[in-house]
């Protein structure tokens, strides 16, 4: 052994192999597919509360995730040990929207393609979803869903408010009742027949009816 060979280190030669160009292309083609992914996130957002921390995350996942694909696909033995890595990362972030779950698997699933060189394939299946995303979070609703809360003191009070929210609306179907020795509180799911909501006024008014609520409902909360 001479004293050059005490100084040789794989690492150095590993280092010698990058490809600063490579690198910068992929990483280039990352941003513009993270950033695409961002925009139709913040066009096809339909939840309560928009998270601006998470819209971000999508553009850095999808470059985080192509720069380690890139690292493995360049050294098998590193891939067994990025398995490994990886394996024991735990996530404990809860999900509040179930559309969330998809924009974080298209951003891994585009930064993965990139990462293995397959740039078109994550072009144009990035704009295949975006496309479906859109066409879909677009589609109009031929019915707007409301809930009507009704408390009421009486029985015979609580069955003309029924009868009288049938002549108002086009549906109506009794999801939830409770009652108590203050009275009985009766839920129900209706159909509107136009934007009109002034029957809710003429529902208060009937005797015996304590209050009367109309609140937006579209099936996984209410607003």
């Amino acid at each position: 052994m001479n004293f050059n060979d005490i100084f040789k280190s794989s690492f150095l030669e590993n280092v010698k192999t990058f490809s600063v160009t490579d690198t910068a292309i992929a990483l280039l083609f990352a941003i513009a597919i993270g950033l695409f992914i961002y925009l139709i996130y913040k066009k096809t957002f339909s939840g309560v509360m928009y998270s601006s921390g998470f819209a971000m995350t999508l553009p850095g996942l999808t470059m985080v995730t192509t720069l380690v694909i890139m690292a493995v696909t360049s050294n098998v033995v590193l891939s067994l040990g990025m398995v490994g890595a990886l394996s024991i990362v735990r996530f404990r972030t809860a999900i509040k929207e179930p559309m969330e779950i998809v924009y974080l698997f298209w951003s891994l699933a585009a930064g993965i393609v990139i990462g293995a060189g397959m740039v078109p394939m994550a072009v144009v299946g990035s704009l295949i979803i975006g496309a479906v995303l859109l066409i879909f979070s677009n589609r109009k609703i031929q019915y707007n869903p409301y809930i009507v809360v009704l408390s009421c003191d009486t029985n015979d009070a609580e069955a003309e408010a029924l009868k009288a929210l049938d002549m108002y609306v086009e549906k109506s179907v009794i999801k939830t009742k409770s009652a108590s020795k203050a009275g009985t509180e009766v839920t129900a799911e209706i159909r509107l027949k136009g934007s009109d909501t002034g029957f809710v006024n003429k529902l208060s008014e009937i005797n015996g009816i304590r209050s009367a609520v109309l609140v937006s409902y579209n099936g996984e909360y209410m607003s």
